[in-house]
């Protein structure tokens, strides 16, 4: 296993170096965001163990960087931070775990091998088709620069599509996407939300990106529309 440990604490990189090496594991050290964001994108790793306090860039920051560059290698926080806020946010910005110092070796050992066993796909915090873009934690979409106010059966209506563009969905798909079982008015629920989401955004900035299958369900776009 080949890892990124991000941490500016020159004695506790040190430490953690040699107690990673003893237990089989290659570690290369970056004490700075900056260095973090060049040493993710240069080489590949199994993980990355980010420390949220760094001198420069905060590991939030890295985190969302990385994401952004579609890094998906996977990412434990680490902070002596422990308050939920700080968690969640961490969980957001697309790490994959999070540590709170001071932990055992074993522990640190287990979390990364359960995450070098998990397969590396995309999985962006923030969803971008096109010139859309939606953020599944503030509950926030844009079409370009403009921010578009939806409804949350409509932002959930919207995460779907989005999450598989240029795929096919069927009614069924859509329903179980955005409506619970309990759910008694299904006839035509659909295309009533998807006139809703045409109407706030494809018709004011003049694209069309979803698009009727008829018989079949509705997809969007791979542009998203553009």
């Amino acid at each position: 296993m080949r890892i990124l440990v991000v941490e500016d604490d020159v004695a506790m990189a040190a430490a953690l170096n040699r107690a990673l090496h003893t237990a089989g594991v290659v570690a290369d050290i970056a004490g700075s965001g900056d260095d973090a964001l060049w040493m993710a994108q240069a080489a590949p790793y199994d993980v990355i163990v980010l420390d949220v306090m760094l001198p420069d860039v905060d590991g939030f920051e890295v985190c969302e960087q990385l994401r952004l560059a579609r890094v998906w290698t996977p990412i434990i926080m680490v902070t002596a931070r422990d308050a939920v806020a700080d968690r969640i946010r961490g969980l957001d910005v697309g790490a994959d775990d999070y540590l709170t110092k001071p932990f055992s070796l074993g522990e640190l050992l287990a979390r990364l091998r359960a995450l070098a066993r998990r397969d590396v796909v995309d999985r962006p915090a923030m969803v971008s088709v096109g010139s859309l873009r939606l953020d599944p934690a503030g509950r926030r979409v844009w079409r370009g620069e403009s921010e578009v106010s939806l409804t949350a059966r409509e932002f959930t209506l919207l995460e779907a599509l989005m999450r598989r563009p240029g795929q096919v969905l069927s009614h069924l798909q859509l329903l179980d996407a955005a409506w619970d079982f309990g759910y008694e008015h299904r006839s035509n629920v659909v295309e009533v939300y998807v006139r809703y989401l045409r109407a706030k955004i494809d018709r004011p900035f003049g694209v069309a990106s979803i698009e009727t299958v008829r018989g079949v369900g509705y997809r969007l776009r791979e542009d998203g529309g553009a």
